[in-house]
């Protein structure tokens, strides 16, 4: 770990979805390990899910990113009960939600996925200093169906409102989660 953090590792990924290879009951004594190095816990799983977990993630030693804004496998409205559970965990002041990935769950899809993009803007709103973003390149979700990348990124730019909040997604929310001088 001392040499992987050396290297600029800063993140252990935990994907909780089909195919993931780290189990929950792993979760906290590996959290425990990467945190004395400063490492926070890159989670990706169905934020349906969120509640039933949130007294785990909750007490873990080390900080998280939620990855593609809850990754609501199912397209959900901003009062369901797992993003109310995601918002307890950013408010707590421990966590960071990527807002991006949108094209993964939408059932609406292009051009604006606005039934999954109401979760970023609702992050990107209440939490700018809480929020990432990327494209998720190269799209493995998508291999066949690959979304546009500058259009992803226009829309980010729109649900930022104003380029002091893109800045401090984009900039000074990575430099302090990735440890960027």
């Amino acid at each position: 770990l001392l040499r992987l953090t050396g290297l600029g590792v800063r993140g252990l990924r935990y994907f909780m979805l089909s195919g993931g290879v780290l189990s929950w009951e792993s979760l906290p004594r590996l959290a425990a390990r990467v945190a004395e190095h400063g490492w926070h816990i890159q989670l990706q799983m169905d934020g349906r899910l969120l509640p039933e977990r949130i007294p785990m993630l909750a007490q873990l030693s080390a900080s998280l990113v939620i990855d593609h804004n809850g990754k609501f496998l199912e397209p959900v409205e901003p009062n369901h009960p797992g993003v109310s559970a995601l918002r307890r965990l950013i408010d707590a002041g421990r966590t960071h939600v990527k807002t991006s990935g949108v094209y993964e769950t939408s059932r609406e899809g292009p051009p604006r996925y606005d039934d999954v993009a109401v979760l970023a803007r609702l992050f990107i709103e209440h939490y700018p200093e809480r929020c990432l973003w990327a494209t998720n390149w190269p799209h493995p979700s998508k291999p066949n169906d690959l979304p546009d990348d500058s259009h992803l990124a226009d829309l980010f730019t729109e649900w930022c409102g104003s380029e002091a909040v893109r800045q401090r997604i984009l900039v000074t929310n990575p430099a302090e989660v990735y440890g960027f001088a």
